[in-house]
């Protein structure tokens, strides 16, 4: 039986402008991006950095940063940690936009400044005025109240914070590539991915080539005429020996990264002959293993009005057959695997709803539904194997922020499960070895 919302969960945070991408910069930082295009609208384009934390009753989130990138909307984003310095290499139009990140300790004297030179002349955190002109909250919560339930109260943002160094961020622009060449209309980077060792980024957009690139100097060293149309969205398989690929024409595939040939072609029975188009791609580890792991899919109808039904998909990565799907009541928008591979999540396309899955059998246990009023644009696990710092601890047994053309981050977590402690049930094995023991002697057997 799926959960639903915990009272503790929903909003952790409203920007001023639509979001696209979502991903975990250290295990308790949040980056988005976004923004309202190069049209003078109004609406800023750039992207926010939260930290996240518990407070013993629910998530809360807290402005960290704010950097602004002008004219040029942030669509799709990747990141790695370099050890000394992070890497943000952002898509912008038809270009790839590296920026580096350095984290710095916060000083007594920098208080709850953020460091952002964006802010430079602004009032302090907690005084920065709204766009509409009012007080500006920076110590976002999850929009509920607490309720008192017979725990201690929660604790303050400052006191939890306390508790950890205060990290902030210094963004510097380097290099930029363009990614894309389409020729006849606007050229478009549509994703970004970088491999789990580091050394290679793959790009994909609207001329349907695969192109991988040297990571970090971002030098181009393979070029593949993947699909016909635009690429949806890539994936690198946890050991970065291969990648998934899915297009617009319909074609899911999944190529060598050491010989730059096509490994599998994923191809299933669709439900009455109904032609579907992949959405998105994401690859699990299974038991944290990099050597062992799932790919998942989500795909849609194509040509298709209302309501009608998507799926996720996992397949079989050794033979490139589809293992298990499961059918949702609307089409989908978004997927996420958990760092370890124990969950994934989706969202939808009309109802703005999330839900997540156990990995290996796809069965749902928790589903969201409206979690945003808008198509949810983008998912993300928060991590339990971040090496950048110790996980958050909370209450829960997996939690997945939510993005949206709405200009809310919300987040959904699922309680821990009740499970019968292991020495009960050694307990129970022991009195039940008896009791057929006592039974035999009884009985004469």
């Amino acid at each position: 039986m799926a959960h639903t919302r915990r009272p503790s969960d929903g909003l952790l945070a409203r920007v001023n402008f639509p979001l696209y991408a979502v991903d975990m910069l250290t295990s308790r930082h949040i980056l988005v991006a976004g923004g309202g295009g190069s049209s003078k609208t109004g609406v800023a384009n750039g992207f926010e950095i939260y930290e996240l934390y518990h407070n013993g009753s629910h998530f809360c989130a807290e402005e960290v940063l704010r950097h602004e990138t002008g004219a040029n909307v942030v669509m799709n984003f990747a990141v790695r940690n370099g050890g000394r310095r992070g890497y943000l290499c952002a898509g912008q139009e038809a270009h790839c936009q590296m920026y580096y990140v350095q984290p710095r300790v916060q000083s007594e004297e920098d208080g709850n400044g953020n460091g952002n030179g964006n802010d430079e002349g602004k009032p302090a955190p907690a005084e920065r005025p709204h766009e509409n002109g009012n007080l500006r909250q920076r110590n976002a919560h999850s929009g509920v109240e607490p309720v008192a339930n017979g725990h201690k109260p929660p604790l303050s943002a400052n006191d939890i914070l306390r508790q950890f160094q205060r990290l902030h961020f210094d963004i510097q622009a380097a290099d930029v590539v363009q990614t894309d060449f389409l020729k006849g209309a606007e050229p478009l980077q549509r994703v970004v991915r970088i491999s789990g060792n580091g050394r290679l980024m793959a790009t994909g957009g609207t001329d349907g080539k695969l192109r991988v690139w040297t990571f970090p100097q971002m030098t181009l060293a393979g070029e593949l005429a993947a699909h016909s149309k635009e690429i949806d969205d890539l994936d690198f398989s946890p050991d970065s020996k291969y990648i998934a690929s899915i297009s617009k024409d319909a074609q899911g595939l999944v190529w060598d990264l050491g010989s730059g040939q096509l490994q599998h072609k994923l191809q299933w029975k669709t439900p009455e002959g109904a032609k579907y188009l992949f959405k998105r791609c994401r690859y699990g580890t299974v038991e944290a293993q990099k050597d062992h792991y799932r790919l998942f899919t989500i795909a849609n109808p194509l040509g298709k009005v209302g309501r009608q039904r998507g799926f996720l998909q996992h397949w079989d990565c050794a033979s490139g057959q589809l293992r298990q799907s499961v059918a949702i009541d609307e089409s989908l928008s978004s997927l996420a695997v958990r760092d370890d591979g124990r969950f994934v999540a989706v969202g939808t396309m009309f109802s703005g709803s999330v839900s997540m899955y156990i990995a290996f059998s796809l069965q749902r246990v928790l589903h969201i539904p409206h979690a945003h009023s808008m198509f949810v644009t983008g998912l993300q696990f928060l991590p339990i194997t971040n090496e950048e710092g110790p996980p958050i601890s909370s209450d829960s047994e997996a939690a997945v922020l939510s993005i949206s053309v709405d200009n809310k981050v919300c987040i959904h977590s699922l309680p821990q499960r009740r499970t019968i402690p292991a020495w009960i049930a050694i307990a129970f094995l022991i009195v039940m070895i008896f009791a057929v023991f006592v039974l035999c002697s009884y009985i004469g057997i």
